[in-house]
């Protein structure tokens, strides 16, 4: 991954986007070529040196059983948005901005470990459901279906889980502007709705 020093993430914030991120794109190569598909994670800083992320496939998706030459990757995306030259306060003092895109995002690569076993899934599919029901009203519970039901849904899914051997990741957050284009920065990714980009840029420029 292309990344100047000014845009390197700090292990901070590669742990924040791990933690933080909903899906990634895990990417394999294997006899047929390269294959992809986005899948939602749960990432567990425990396993092996590095961590792991977990997810799961459906069972007639042909990723999991096909052979991996290589490490495998997941591409792990976080908040990202145009930033409109309008917004810069240097843009009145010489008029000599364009526009970009701000983005974070890491490559996470090492070993696809597959996992086709109900305890290890009906572990996994809990952790990653009570994860994002956290923040509901009232939060939804695997156990609150029928064991049976749960149990048929188990089978047509197949656990994988990626241990890392390690990870390359950028926050290209307006860092190379000055603290007056950050601001405006800030403000016009708010005033267009966006929250979560804004937030960034602000985590960017007090870390």
């Amino acid at each position: 991954m292309y990344t100047p020093a000014h845009f390197a993430a700090s292990p901070a914030a590669v742990a924040s986007l791990l933690n933080s991120a909903g899906a990634a794109n895990l990417v394999t190569m294997g006899p047929g070529g390269l294959q992809a598909t986005l899948l939602p994670f749960v990432h567990d800083p425990a396993v092996g040196e590095h961590g792991a992320l977990q997810a799961h496939m459906a069972r007639n998706n042909t990723q999991w059983s096909s052979p991996v030459t290589g490490e495998a990757l997941m591409i792990v995306q976080g908040a990202d948005a145009y930033i409109s030259p309008s917004w810069y306060a240097s843009k009145a003092e010489h008029g000599r901005v364009v526009p970009t895109w701000n983005y974070s995002t890491a490559h996470v690569y090492g070993e696809l470990v597959i996992h086709d076993d109900a305890e290890w899934l009906g572990q996994h599919v809990r952790r990653l459901s009570n994860q994002h029901e956290a923040c509901m009203a009232k939060p939804w519970s695997v156990d609150e279906a029928p064991q049976r039901f749960i149990a048929g849904q188990l089978r047509a899914i197949v656990g994988v889980e990626l241990v890392i051997s390690r990870v390359e990741a950028k926050t290209k957050l307006s860092q190379n502007r000055t603290p007056q284009d950050v601001e405006g920065v800030i403000a016009g990714l708010r005033a267009a709705g966006d929250p979560a980009s804004a937030a960034a840029v602000q985590r960017a420029r007090t870390s």
